[in-house]
């Protein structure tokens, strides 16, 4: 039996940053890693869907470079050069990931781990074998989540997919449809719609992207239908049937009513599943509600020595939230004061435009009770996005009516998953809007458009008319 300070039980991004700041803590830590070092995120998920994502808008700009006067032709994909591209930095990311766990002082274990009591792990090895690990100060649950499979579409790997399969397709479907209008989702059918593919989309709720602002997803959706996708909303897929040349015969029911499409590849993205099951946690008593694991404040489980973060612990399910948590619980476990404090939790979707939101939105606001101003600043009217030729979208701020402290902003548009940390720091320090709007902004960049957003939401923008 092998003792160790912590056993962290998973290396994705909640796992491994928290063995990193352990090991840095002084503790003795051990990563079990059942898969990849990464996990989904890194391997299957947010960056092999981003690799895919760049590929497919430079695709894309560089068709539509004429506009700029640069003029290209003979442009051509190659599938497999590009998923080749794409593996190699997740190789880079593996290795690095490993490098840094050892560099730390963490080690770092391949195997499937159960509890069999509450300090005691016993990982079998993808060998057979078996090592017993014991912890002295807490295990950490660290296990993420898997894609959830619908009954009537099982997974086949080629013509019936999940995202793993979706982000290493090495032919491009001629008919993609997509179920399920999530992240996920309109991320990779909007990379395969760029790629060539005709698209289509079956939605079960009223609207696509349902946690981001309303207005945002209206531009989201009006793009993907102005170059030719089928979007389908209140719409549920029933099953298929494959047709005598190979292709896929679906019925899907919108608002009671059949419809019948035919598709080459249904990509499923209903959503993930949290992984708590085959841990041994319910035989410990660990409290497990529709799959997560409920946490306090630092993390801690119902079992003292148990800790959760992550996917596992519940939504949202975030790579960067996952990574806050691992860091928050490793100071707990050195016995520092530590706590998940955030004010708001960023969020990012690579659609095109691309959505960020921080904060809460003008409904949340309403539903509450709570009286807003709200500012928006046109990308249109941005000297950066016309030359960056990406006009497209807005930002939107939006503040308390009596105090004009910051509640939320809400970007659509060119790079808003790096715009939006501004907006995330600004509400955890308490911001108002004059402070956005009084801080000099270099000239010209896509980050005006914040404080012109900010200016707006009093009357005092000076690049739009103020309503």
């Amino acid at each position: 039996m092998k003792t160790y300070d912590v056993i962290v039980i998973g290396g994705g991004p909640g796992g491994y940053p928290c063995a990193i700041r352990l090991g840095q803590l002084g503790l003795k830590v051990v990563v079990v890693e059942k898969d990849k070092p990464g996990g989904v995120c890194l391997n299957w998920g947010c960056i092999p869907s981003k690799a895919l994502i760049q590929a497919a808008n430079t695709f894309e700009r560089t068709k539509d470079a004429g506009a700029m006067g640069v003029k290209v032709s003979g442009v051509a994909l190659d599938p497999h050069a590009m998923q080749d591209w794409k593996d190699g930095i997740v190789t880079r990311l593996n290795t690095g990931v490993l490098g840094l766990l050892k560099g730390n002082g963490a080690d770092y274990l391949a195997g499937t781990a159960i509890l069999t009591t509450k300090d005691t792990v016993v990982v079998t090895t993808k060998t057979g074998e078996t090592e017993t690990l014991k912890a002295t100060k807490g295990i950490v649950i660290a296990t993420g989540a898997s894609t959830i499979e619908i009954p009537t579409f099982k997974f086949d790997g080629k013509q019936i997919i999940g995202a793993k399969e979706g982000v290493s397709l090495r032919e491009i479907p001629k008919r993609l449809l997509v179920i399920g209008g999530g992240v996920i989702g309109l991320e990779l059918g909007t990379v395969y719609q760029k790629l060539g593919a005709e698209l289509f989309v079956a939605e079960a709720q009223p609207n696509l992207l349902g946690t981001h602002d309303p207005d945002c997803v209206k531009l989201v959706e009006r793009k993907l239908v102005k170059h030719g996708a089928k979007i389908f909303k209140n719409t549920v897929a029933k099953g298929y049937e494959k047709n005598a040349d190979g292709s896929l015969k679906v019925t899907l029911e919108q608002a009671g009513k059949p419809v019948t499409i035919e598709v080459d590849v249904v990509l499923v993205a209903v959503g993930m599943r949290p992984n708590s099951a085959n841990l041994g946690l319910e035989a410990l008593g660990v409290t497990i509600e529709r799959g997560s694991i409920p946490t306090d404040l630092q993390g801690r489980t119902n079992i003292p020595g148990i800790y959760a973060i992550g996917d596992v612990s519940g939504m949202p399910f975030l790579a960067h939230k996952a990574s806050k948590e691992g860091e928050v619980v490793a100071e707990v476990l050195a016995g520092h004061p530590a706590a998940k404090d955030w004010v708001g939790m960023p969020a990012s979707t690579f659609t095109d435009p691309e959505i960020s939101s921080v904060g809460i939105s003008e409904d949340e606001a309403k539903a509450k009770g709570q009286k807003v101003i709200v500012g928006k600043f046109p990308f249109a009217a941005l000297a950066k996005a016309m030359v960056m030729h990406e006009t497209d979208g807005f930002v939107k701020v939006i503040a308390d009516a009596e105090t004009r402290q910051l509640l939320g902003v809400h970007i659509v548009g060119p790079e808003a998953s790096a715009l939006i940390s501004e907006g995330a720091l600004a509400l955890e320090m308490a911001a108002f809007v004059e402070d956005i709007m009084l801080t000099v902004h270099p000239h010209p960049t896509l980050g005006e458009a914040f404080m012109e957003a900010a200016a707006s939401s009093i009357g005092q923008a000076i690049h739009i008319q103020n309503r």
